[in-house]
């Protein structure tokens, strides 16, 4: 069969995702927490057969890639394609503060309209052609061989809609965790969904190093 496996990744913790401040296309760089589910990520996947690693070029993604560069011996690629949604000038704003300064915005933003860009920023179908038509290119270099992908909550939210068939504007129940391993498959004919949000690596019991991981 012609297929990719993918291992999609998101950042792990800044500080901005715990102050509820709209990062999109910022370089905001990862916190302690963020530092350490890095590494926790990067050990769970020592073991995993990885053919090439692809980031997207901010900061907090391209640190958390760069931990799994390190144990897994790839080298660490970075694409543009893989970035957050750009959010204009709504980036840097507290979800409190767009509500209070820009409440037609942020209705429009939490009615998830496909077509509705922030100033400067991009729609949600432009986020998805953008992010379809990376990892597809990506795959595509590696029939038969398995990928990580590390990228933003955005990212991983379109690869799985795109993977289940959920349209865009429709309401999320899926988790969009920090350093979470989700795994799908790559065809010509598009993605498929193997498993979603894996975190047991960042469970504070999980013994892991790196000839058991």
């Amino acid at each position: 069969m012609n297929a990719t496996r993918i291992i999609a990744v998101r950042h792990g913790e800044t500080a901005w995702n715990v102050d509820t401040r709209v990062q999109g296309q910022l370089d905001i760089e990862l916190n302690e927490t963020g530092r350490w589910q890095a590494q926790r990520l990067a050990l769970a996947l020592a073991g995993e057969p990885v053919n090439a690693i692809y980031s997207s070029d901010l900061l907090r993604a391209r640190d958390t890639a760069h931990a799994i560069a390190r144990i897994t011996g790839q080298a660490l690629q970075t694409h543009e394609g893989l970035r957050e949604r750009g959010f204009g000038v709504l980036q840097g704003k507290t979800h409190s503060e767009i509500e209070a300064h820009w409440p037609e915005q942020a209705l429009r933003w939490r009615q998830r309209d496909p077509h509705w860009a922030p100033h400067g920023g991009e729609s949600l179908v432009d986020v998805r052609e953008r992010i379809i038509r990376t990892a597809s290119e990506l795959a595509a270099r590696h029939v038969g061989e398995q990928i990580v992908l590390v990228a933003h909550g955005g990212v991983m939210d379109v690869l799985y809609r795109a993977a289940t068939g959920q349209d865009l504007q429709a309401p999320r129940s899926w988790q969009l965790g920090n350093a979470a391993i989700n795994r799908l498959l790559w065809t010509p004919d598009g993605l498929t969904l193997v498993g979603w949000s894996d975190t047991r690596h960042l469970d504070d019991d999980a013994t892991l190093d790196e000839t058991t991981a």
